[in-house]
């Protein structure tokens, strides 16, 4: 006896079959998003603000028509983010723990979507290791724990490619859904320069998912399409880029650093020290070969991507870094680490793919236990107090000062160092431990002006506002020439004070000078 089977009988346990795997892979990349939350949130408090954060807190909270102010001056890259913090810390304060929350939650978004994008081209166990790999990146961890806009702005990133590889795959017909798939990677891609102007280094990258991943379609009729979807995006971000253009001397300081190399950058742009550089670059040496060489059969059953599926995380490793550090070389000064933040999703999930390509598990076990081995002290530096540009001391300084200092007493900053190291600004993200003090030099707040920064004068220029001062405090950046931090020192000693008491904190020199 034969039996018949009709196939509407049989569809619908595969589609449930297929919406359950879906399901398991949803609830998987959560779970990876709340590891990466808490890994970036754990300490977060901990560090001192340094100078970029300065930046951002002071410039949230300037009333709005300063803020708009300011930002026809300066700063307009990064205004859409003022304006989100300015409303944060209206709800929940300045602190170092409220102001890094919104990074350590995007960092878990982000990380999310690492998962569902690696999803797209590899079994679920490499994809779901490619999210906690990017989870740990030291890159990560400290973009995570900082009120900046560079985690938001990966998070946007990761979905927006994960919307351009679901535009290229989609095989619906349906004008409307077309237009709302393209139309949305138009207004993200938008958004995410808004949030962050070298977020347009993703789209060479873009330029490689469309090849790689357009081969339901004609490749003429995809690429058109994505580069109509681009130029839109392009557009509506136009007045960003014109902004941008117009303060480039913002950046300028680039110029004045060192050229960074090419092994610089390998180690310093998502591993901050050499052991996590050697290790992670080893894995994804062995990602490209097995990918690359091993036979499709063994690759599937490994749970590895494809060549056109690893081509395209490479391309995210690689182009971005290549367009900035060549441009630095021939055009004008444009590369900084942390431009390349954005490239860390790419870089969990190649060695995610190394680590999955080993022989076996007790290998890969161990490889993972080495990974996180190296990291580790990496992750105990910058929670630490001082774990902020190269040891950024401000809250420390701010609670000598809470002790020592009383209402009615002077204080001086030093101002020869460069503006993110102005010991001057410890009173503007520490308010309350200088209420009181007379600031010496000050001749205009920073609310009032176009600028980030106050504006000060010379200590010989002032001389008059220390009558009645009878203790000031001075606070000098230990790093600065002893003929630049003297002179504050002797300018003082020859109006009657002498120095009664030094503390070197980590890098702030605080000196009491008494009548």
């Amino acid at each position: 006896m034969t039996s018949v089977i009709a196939p509407h009988l049989v569809a619908p346990p595969v589609l449930r079959g297929r919406r359950f795997r879906n399901l398991l892979t949803g609830r998987s990349a959560w779970l990876v998003a709340l590891v990466a939350f808490l890994v970036s949130f754990a300490w977060s408090w901990q560090p001192s603000y340094w100078g970029d954060e300065a930046a951002s807190i002071m410039s949230a909270e300037r009333s709005l028509p300063s803020l708009f102010g300011m930002l026809d001056d300066v700063d307009a890259v990064h205004g859409l983010y003022y304006l989100f913090l300015h409303g944060w810390i209206d709800l929940f304060g300045a602190s170092e723990l409220s102001t890094r929350l919104p990074s350590a939650i995007a960092i878990g978004v982000a990380a999310a979507g690492t998962v569902v994008l690696a999803r797209f081209f590899m079994g679920a166990r490499v994809a779901i290791g490619g999210g906690l790999v990017f989870a740990i990146l030291p890159r990560v961890t400290y973009m995570g724990a900082e009120a900046r806009s560079t985690a938001i702005a990966t998070a946007i990133g990761v979905w927006l490619t994960i919307l351009l590889v679901h535009a290229v795959r989609s095989s619906s017909s349906r004008r409307r859904r077309q237009v709302l798939l393209w139309g949305g990677y138009s207004i993200l891609l938008a958004l995410g320069i808004y949030v962050f102007l070298f977020l347009a280094l993703l789209l060479p990258v873009h330029a490689v998912v469309v090849l790689a991943a357009g081969r339901r379609h004609p490749i003429w009729r995809i690429w058109a399409i994505w580069l109509a979807a681009s130029v839109l995006g392009l557009l509506l971000a136009a007045p960003i880029f014109l902004a941008g253009s117009a303060q480039r001397e913002q950046i300028a300081f680039i110029g004045r650093r060192p050229t960074v190399t090419v092994n610089e950058a390998a180690v310093m742009q998502w591993f901050d020290t050499i052991p996590v550089a050697i290790t992670a670059w080893s894995l994804i040496t062995v990602a490209v070969i097995a990918v690359f060489l091993r036979r499709p059969g063994a690759r599937r059953s490994a749970g590895l991507p494809g060549p056109a599926g690893l081509t395209i995380f490479l391309a995210w490793l690689v182009l971005p870094s290549s367009i900035l550090l060549v441009g630095t070389q021939l055009v004008t000064p444009m590369y900084s680490l942390r431009y390349l933040s954005l490239c860390a999703p790419a870089v969990g999930i190649v060695i995610a793919v190394g680590v999955a390509a080993l022989a076996n598990h007790w290998l890969r076990a161990a490889t993972v236990v080495a990974l996180v081995a190296v990291i580790v002290p990496a992750y105990a530096v910058q929670r630490g107090d001082y774990g902020k540009n190269e040891g950024s001391d401000w809250r420390q300084v701010a609670d000598i000062i809470a002790a020592r200092a009383a209402p009615g007493d002077g204080v001086v900053f030093d101002k020869s160092v460069r503006p993110s190291r102005l010991p001057r600004l410890a009173m503007h993200v520490y308010p309350d431990a200088f209420l009181g003090l007379q600031d010496v030099t000050l001749t205009r707040s920073y609310a009032d002006t176009g600028w980030l920064w106050d504006e000060v004068a010379p200590l010989t220029a002032v001389l008059p506002t220390l009558t009645g001062l009878d203790r000031i405090w001075l606070l000098q950046y230990s790093g600065s020439g002893d003929s630049r931090r003297e002179t504050d020192v002797h300018t003082l000693a020859r109006q009657g004070f002498h120095v009664d008491q030094t503390t070197l904190v980590n890098r702030t020199r605080i000196i009491e000078m008494t009548r």
